[in-house]
């Protein structure tokens, strides 16, 4: 058995096909979503994503274009480590690893694909730079998919059209995709991935500025995410996480429907809840969802941690290469040790739901660095040798209280934005 590491880019026709059917009633989509959402099985496999932003090496203001980019990835072959290639709305350029068994092998699959990719961007004058958000260029959308136009017009509709772009085109993010593991666990597992999110965004802030201006946040990419509709992007655990399936059911139901396929990809301008639709108060194109309907909707809700059958930790800034195999390490350590993972819980326990403070100040506050620092220390003794340097400086910043965003900040402090853009592009190149 596998898990993908991709979305389903969608549908092209309209009403049921031949692998579909009618949902009757919210109980049945909640039937749907609740069945499918976890997969038992052994802990273990990891698969990672890496997204970079994509600067050129000669004018880091300006945007490569969609037929640059594509241009460059056309011509990659297959890559060492398996990984596939995406490009994001705003030309942010993806990795996204097969899941492989431990953090180890996945870490040294994702560098060697990092590596053979950033070499032939910057044969093709690019650089690909791995940090949260983009701290130079305005938002602005490249790709032509029409998923992605039709997103742009929802956030216009539902006025989060600032954070909407920012989120699609400029942010950057490491994304953990590890499995659901035996049945008994899932609360406590789940739980778990939720309250380590405010310690681990506080230890891999990578993100201090948007758009040519420092924000005030360490992270400002997860400000982003934190601007936009809560019942899409927010946290999907419960009051008791006593179930996380129907908590999962639960808020995908309430989420407003986003896109309708009749046949095109078609934004809503009023707030309909997806129960709403599958109840039949409110027919969208015309009709009932079906099945897919409610499995595209699924792929439009961005929770910090999403379950796909597998668990998708999403609130990870995009951090230096010098960092990330560590965080990696320390995360999926955190979750899938026991031992380790007795230590997390109780060390975040007490900032469990500081995701703004977090987001803001980063290790700044005593809390998250107490909370950071017993959680490398309960993995930092674990790491092969193969990361002893990375785990090394990650170790380094979290005992010195500083973030990559840091590092980041006094490097444009002492360069200007454009040079410190180009100094990490040039150094990946």
């Amino acid at each position: 058995m596998t898990f993908a590491v991709t979305s389903r880019p969608g549908r092209s026709h309209c009403g049921p096909g031949a692998d579909e059917r009618v949902l009757t009633s919210s109980s049945a989509a909640a039937l749907q979503i609740a069945g499918a959402s976890l997969r038992e099985g052994e802990l273990g496999r990891v698969g990672l994503e890496l997204e970079a932003h994509c600067y050129d090496l000669a004018d880091p203001h300006r945007r490569p274009s969609w037929a640059e980019v594509t241009g460059v990835t056309d011509g990659v072959g297959a890559l060492p480590g398996g990984s596939a290639i995406t490009i994001e709305p705003g030309g942010a350029v993806e990795l996204s690893g097969p899941p492989l068994a431990g953090p180890v092998a996945a870490i040294s699959a994702m560098a060697a694909d990092r590596e053979a990719l950033r070499s032939v961007f910057a044969d093709a004058g690019l650089g690909l730079v791995l940090l949260g958000a983009d701290p130079l260029r305005r938002a602005h959308r490249i790709n032509p998919g029409p998923r992605y136009e039709a997103m742009e017009q929802f956030f216009i509709a539902s006025r989060t059209a600032g954070a909407g772009s920012a989120m699609m085109t400029s942010t950057a993010s490491v994304q953990i995709n590890v499995e659901a593991g035996p049945r008994d666990g899932w609360a406590d597992r789940v739980r778990l991935a939720h309250a380590l999110g405010p310690t681990m965004i506080a230890l891999t802030a990578n993100s201090p500025l948007l758009a040519g201006r420092f924000t005030g946040w360490q992270s400002t990419r997860q400000r982003v995410w934190g601007q936009l509709d809560s019942a899409r992007c927010g946290p999907v655990l419960g009051a008791s996480g006593d179930d996380p399936c129907i908590d999962w059911a639960r808020y995908a139901l309430k989420a407003p429907v986003m896109l309708v396929h009749t046949p095109d990809a078609v934004p809503l301008t009023t707030h309909v809840p997806f129960a709403d639709w599958a109840d039949g108060l409110v027919l969208l194109g015309d009709r009932r969802p079906t099945t897919d309907d409610l499995d595209y909707h699924l792929t439009t809700l961005f929770p910090p941690v999403r379950p796909r059958r597998w668990l998708e930790i999403r609130y990870l800034d995009s951090v230096p290469d010098v960092l990330w195999p560590a965080v990696v390490f320390m995360l999926v350590t955190l979750l899938d040790d026991p031992a380790a993972a007795g230590i997390a819980a109780e060390a975040v326990e007490p900032v469990a739901n500081a995701w703004d403070l977090a987001a803001r100040v980063g290790l700044a506050d005593k809390r998250l660095y107490a909370a950071a620092t017993r959680c490398v220390a309960a993995v930092a003794d674990r790491a092969p040798a193969e990361l002893s340097d990375s785990m090394r400086r990650l170790v380094q910043n979290v005992e010195d209280g500083r973030s990559p965003a840091d590092d980041f900040a006094d490097r444009v402090i002492r360069h200007g934005i454009g040079n410190a853009v180009l100094q990490l592009a040039r150094d990946t190149a």
